[in-house]
């Protein structure tokens, strides 16, 4: 720096903690007690950086607004995360990556790791082994935890809000503690709340007061969102609603970590999901190639026609059983191939195929069997899958699920 440039004594510099001195501000201040504005001189500082910059080429945006690209440097990269309590063992050896713009689901039942994982993702925890990066920092640094909760949003299961308030005083409130906040009618736009922005949220109804949780989550316009069971206590068109926020949100290329207990929410909303178990991931890769259209394999049901044998259709399929009820079911994973030669028999015999129907393997049907066992056995296919970046993806033969 010059020697000409002004540079006040260490009483006089700037409290932000971001700043090696006043002569490298954009704004000098006197000691807080007095308030009293220094001006700063035309050549004493460089251009102030970009506060809408974040590392790894992260950049916060305004809604509707696409100004990045998926892939790059990850939202959220775990390598080998552990963490023990004593003898206690929480999570052990979990690794998965959140791409920029991605909704990522993380799936298990109580006890599995989940919540202790997010806590450490989100910096309100510590970790006893592994690397973690959480928008290009370690969230377990104490010289970035400020900085990291002024650019992540999260929306827990129950949020302690005053109840005396109005929508608008505790959306104004929370928007003082980020850095570039949405402005407040326009969340109150986005979570259905704009006729009620005056009401007091102890006249709010249960799902109201949970669409002012998302509110919250989303006030400070935030780079990465993690979201815990974020439709609980809604109905079904507050659920609809929500739903599209959070593909509007991942389309502005904000980043979401969704954990959820229903199966329909991770089909519709998550790009990935991963399975914890056990306390490590048993399973992750997409929804459709853990459970779904991705597996190939089908069942195709139906009533077999009075006097007609087993034997007449033993050929379709690569397993043809009796399941009671008349009913026939042809296991294969050429469905296409098996539903023409099906059709084409039952014409040139002339017989009906009553109740046929084509059964898939869900991703609930999946989850099932993985934490509790069902399925298992000679019904229990493991697979790998090319896009779960080398992490096991479970499949099935066995589906319960309707077309």
């Amino acid at each position: 720096m010059p020697s000409s440039a002004f540079r006040p004594p260490r009483s006089l510099r700037c409290h932000a903690p971001s700043c090696a001195s006043c002569a490298t501000c954009s704004t000098k201040y006197w000691p807080r007690r007095t308030n009293r504005r220094l001006k700063r001189p035309s050549r004493s500082a460089p251009p102030r950086p970009d506060r809408r910059t974040l590392p790894g080429g992260f950049q916060l945006v305004s809604l509707g607004r696409v100004s990045q690209q998926r892939g790059g440097t990850p939202a959220v990269s775990v390598e080998h995360l552990a963490k023990s309590y004593g003898e206690t063992v929480a999570v052990r050896d979990v690794s998965f990556e959140v791409q920029r713009g991605e909704v990522f689901a993380l799936l298990g039942p109580n006890g599995a790791g989940k919540t202790t994982t997010v806590e450490i993702l989100e910096g309100f925890r510590s970790r006893s082994g592994g690397k973690v990066l959480t928008l290009g920092v370690d969230p377990s640094e104490t010289g970035t935890q400020r900085w990291l909760r002024t650019h992540i949003g999260v929306i827990l299961q129950e949020l302690a809000v005053e109840p005396y308030y109005s929508v608008r005083q505790v959306l104004t409130r929370n928007a003082g503690y980020y850095p570039n906040p949405r402005p407040v009618e326009e969340v109150a736009d986005l979570i259905g709340l704009r006729e009620k922005i005056d009401e007091r949220v102890k006249r709010l109804s249960g799902g109201q007061q949970r669409r002012l949780d998302v509110g919250l989550g989303i006030i400070g316009n935030p780079a990465l969102l993690f979201l815990d069971e974020p439709t609980t206590g809604l109905d079904p068109s507050g659920r609809r609603e929500t739903w599209d926020l959070i593909h509007r949100l991942a389309a502005a290329g904000t980043t979401v970590l969704l954990t959820t207990h229903y199966m329909d929410e991770v089909e519709a909303l998550a790009d990935r999901v991963a399975v914890l178990f056990g306390q490590e991931i048993v399973a992750a890769g997409t929804p459709a190639s853990i459970g779904g259209r991705d597996l190939g394999a089908v069942t195709i049901r139906f009533r077999l026609p009075e006097g007609v044998g087993l034997d007449a259709v033993t050929t379709f399929g690569d397993r043809v059983e009796h399941v009671g009820d008349g009913f026939v079911e042809i296991h294969t994973e050429d469905e296409v191939r098996v539903l023409h030669e099906l059709t084409g028999w039952a014409l040139a015999t002339d017989h009906p195929l009553q109740g046929l129907s084509v059964l898939r393997v869900s991703l609930e049907d999946v989850y099932l069997q993985l934490t509790h066992g069902l399925g298992s056995g000679a019904d229990g296919v493991l697979g790998a899958d090319p896009g779960a970046s080398g992490e096991a993806a479970t499949t099935s033969s066995v589906g319960v699920g309707g077309r």
